[in-house]
């Protein structure tokens, strides 16, 4: 295995060198801190130094002259992109429900109707461990492919304790075995079993009593998720949920405001969550209030994409002072993707964002969403270095060549894990 590693004469270094404090916000989610011709080295899977190759060699030749070559001429360097929400693991896949919104369903019409949520539910719960574990895996080498060097995973496909522990353990498992970090979120409150739908407190109830404590007990999650939406769980019961996950440790994380205004946003700056994603109908108020409580809006165009919905207001959000993430949203119902670098574009083309903001938003901002800045999210020195170098020449690049994989090489703990040219 090789120790150390050199990326030498990168036409741009893209840093992202002093957010690592907090989020970048209003106008420091432009400021990449950029290095022209610039060079990354490498030791024992950490970042020992960032900058101009001549000013490295004068302090670092000898680690130089011992490290592995990789030649990055004409190409862009970043962190490894990180994906900050996603379903990852899961069984079953609902082509058919894309087919029925492309005739008029709408998400809700459909999830009411028993598929939505439940149908995936449903080939979850059939699903053994070594089938989830073999599906999920397999879209973790995908993530790879496109940039993505750290992932959140929620449970919430299980809608028991059993199988919510199932999901779990498999992330956990695929986290200790596969190269890419996968980040653990309980969301036992991803929906109501459509048993229940009349008299929802009872499950509400197992959730908080049964599910968070046995959860917290396996150390099987870092953050706890509720959907709050109309017809799912209403802010009340959304509150009782997440407050009970911060009594275990759990960090508060909602699925906020996608369908209507429902003051998710509100609730998220009011229990004090790391973030509140979708946004799509977020209120005036709710955006007042993430910015002045530092939550993070975790911004999920591929879903307003698919369903053919109204985007969420990213402009609005920057400029009013909330600091913004991007995410695929990757699940079989409304976001069945695995690019983070579409999502990117679709930040720019459809969420009035510009090309260094999105590239702020999947990376350093997508660390602090998952409280992972202190590791990743940038290269700077004694950070882990995941890495992704993107075989175009600059950095607007990424954005202007839309709907296209430009990945080169993928590094993890320094570790090569897609191979390109050198």
């Amino acid at each position: 295995m090789t120790q150390t590693l050199l990326i030498k004469n990168a036409a741009q270094v893209v840093t992202m060198a002093g957010h690592s404090g907090q989020p970048a916000k209003r106008e420091a989610m432009r400021e990449l801190n950029i290095i022209e011709n610039g060079s990354v080295l490498i030791k024992d899977g950490k970042i020992v130094a960032v900058g101009k190759l001549p000013e490295l060699n004068q302090q670092y030749q000898k680690d130089i002259d011992e490290a592995e070559m990789h030649d990055a001429t004409g190409k862009t360097v970043t962190p490894g992109l990180i994906d900050p929400h996603t379903h990852l693991v899961h069984a079953g896949t609902r082509e058919n429900e894309y087919a029925m919104r492309l005739k008029g369903k709408t998400y809700m019409e459909i999830m009411n109707a028993g598929g939505g949520i439940h149908a995936t539910t449903k080939a979850t719960k059939e699903a053994d461990f070594d089938q989830l574990y073999a599906e999920s895996k397999q879209r973790l080498d995908t993530f790879f492919q496109y940039g993505v060097t750290t992932v959140e995973a929620k449970s919430g496909y299980g809608l028991s304790l059993e199988h919510e522990l199932k999901q779990l353990e498999v992330a956990a498992k695929l986290n200790e075995d596969h190269a890419m970090d996968v980040v653990s979120t309980f969301m036992g409150a991803h929906a109501i079993p459509v048993d229940e739908r009349d008299n929802p407190e009872p499950f509400v109830s197992r959730v908080i009593e049964e599910m968070i404590p046995e959860v917290a007990e396996r150390k099987l999650a870092k953050f706890n998720d509720v959907f709050c939406e109309r017809g799912v769980f209403t802010p009340d019961q959304s509150r009782r949920i997440l407050e009970a996950g911060k009594e275990y440790g759990l960090v508060p994380k909602i699925h906020a405001d996608e369908i209507e205004p429902y003051g998710g946003a509100e609730l998220a700056a009011e229990v004090g969550a790391i973030s509140a994603d979708h946004l799509l109908k977020a209120s005036d108020e709710g955006i007042h209030d993430m910015a002045e409580n530092n939550v993070m809006g975790v911004l999920l165009p591929w879903t307003a994409f698919f369903l053919m919905a109204e985007y969420a207001n990213a402009r609005k959000m920057i400029d009013g002072g909330v600091p913004v993430a991007l995410s695929t949203d990757a699940n079989p119902g409304s976001s069945p993707t695995l690019s983070l670098q579409f999502i990117m574009n679709l930040g720019c083309l459809k969420m009035g964002m510009t090309p260094e903001e999105v590239l702020t938003a999947a990376t350093i901002n997508a660390a602090h969403a998952i409280n992972s800045e202190d590791k990743i999210g940038s290269l700077e020195t004694g950070k882990q270095a995941d890495i992704a170098i993107f075989d175009v020449p600059n950095h607007l690049m990424l954005s202007y060549n839309y709907g296209m994989n430009h990945i080169d090489t993928v590094i993890k703990k320094g570790e090569t894990v897609v191979a390109g040219e050198n």
